[in-house]
């Protein structure tokens, strides 16, 4: 059996990390693999927050006695901190790992580079840097909310290519979404399925009133995959219009998942009182928009306060403009389906929400996925691993 090298080994780890979306936030996605000095896998773990130990310990512990000499492959620094475990530079160090392959430093700046220095100043060989992109994009929300304290914000839309996100009324197309309901779609089913992806990756998904009066969406994460806690379903309703008879609402009252949270900026105790009733947790903003509208940094700091560690907006046209013209959107991933709507009337994109876009927002990092006949833009408006 021929030798794996430090790339393949490596991106095992990597591997081995994807499998914990979903069920380690608010802390980071890790994965770790030992090999002995013929490159033979050993031991591997990968980090769960119900787990508790994290996936370098698990490597050991599977590795046993063989870990003495060998090689771990990680794709995050090793802790040297006293945490909810022990430091797990010093188990390394004491079962005896020779060497350390990271791709990347801790994005905790308080703890940044900590954990190599311990480990090379107890004699192991230490070499960062392997497959880092892959690594950073894999845990670019902790990194966002280990330096802000705020979630990542991704915004989401579906689109045709002249940036219409939905139809004018006579002219609404609407398909099974398969649980019940007829909604209105303008991409198809593979890009469909990949926003419940996505919405896995999240913990928690942010849309307007305006799209429940609409469109009464259920707004969960259905890719089948195991989670740690629900998607957080964030509604913004400035004057509570959200109808007590609307699916998530009877939702949350049939599942009691306590999993949607109503932020305002009015509202009549009667309706608070009987919303609570039902399970949905209603806050009231005291900073508000132009517009007089829950403002959208507060909300994110509130989130950050709840361990919120990643947001998908699935707004409308409003909420939408609203984000970008608060400047909150870290990164966006757009939809587009191969079609031209042609229409004035159609609803589109972003609307103007009264902030400053004079000038047009730039993206970067820009990369392209396909879905069928459809394909999605994947880019960001800024670093996430800035300050």
């Amino acid at each position: 059996m021929p030798t794996l090298s430090d790339e393949q080994l490596l991106r095992r780890a990597l591997e081995l990390a994807r499998q914990s979306l979903g069920l380690a936030s608010p802390n980071p996605y890790v994965g770790a693999v030992i090999a002995d000095a013929a490159g033979n896998v050993v031991g591997s773990g990968t980090y769960t927050y119900s787990g508790v130990k994290h996936a370098e310990v698990l490597a050991l512990e599977a590795a046993g006695t063989k870990a003495r000499g060998a090689t771990l492959y990680i794709n995050l620094e090793p802790h040297a901190h006293q945490g909810r475990t022990r430091p797990c530079t010093d188990a390394l160090i004491s079962a005896g790992i020779r060497r350390v392959v990271a791709s990347m430093p801790d994005p905790n700046p308080k703890v940044s580079g900590i954990g190599f220095e311990k480990l090379r100043a107890a004699g192991v060989q230490v070499e960062v840097g392997g497959l880092e992109e892959e690594a950073r994009r894999l845990n670019e929300g902790f990194a966002r909310y280990i330096r802000t304290g705020t979630p990542l914000v991704t915004l989401k839309s579906a689109m045709t290519l002249d940036g219409k996100i939905a139809p004018p009324p006579d002219r609404t197309k609407r398909s099974d979404t398969g649980d019940g309901f007829s909604g209105t779609w303008i991409t198809g089913e593979a890009a469909r399925a990949h926003v419940h992806e996505l919405r896995h990756q999240h913990d928690a998904i942010l849309a307007g009133v305006g799209t429940i009066l609409s469109d009464n969406p259920l707004l969960t994460d259905r890719s089948g995959k195991p989670r740690r806690r629900p998607l957080l379903r964030v509604i913004l309703d400035s004057h509570l219009r959200l109808p007590i008879d609307s699916r998530l609402v009877q939702n949350v009252a049939s599942e009691r998942n306590n999993d949607l949270l109503i932020f305002c900026a009015s509202g009549d105790e009667e309706t608070v009182n009987q919303l609570a009733e039902l399970g949905v947790r209603v806050e009231k903003v005291a900073d508000l928009d132009l517009n007089g509208c829950p403002d959208l940094q507060a909300v994110l700091r509130r989130l950050g306060e709840l361990e919120i560690v990643s947001l998908m907006i699935e707004g409308g046209s409003i909420v939408n403009g609203t984000a970008l013209a608060a400047n909150v959107v870290d990164k966006v991933f757009l939809y587009y389906a191969p079609e031209i709507s042609g229409r004035l009337d159609a609803v589109p994109f972003a609307a103007d929400a009264g902030g400053d876009l004079s000038e047009a927002a730039q993206v970067k990092s820009l990369r392209l996925h396909r879905f069928d006949e459809d394909f999605a833009v994947e880019a960001y408006m800024r670093d996430p691993y800035a300050e």
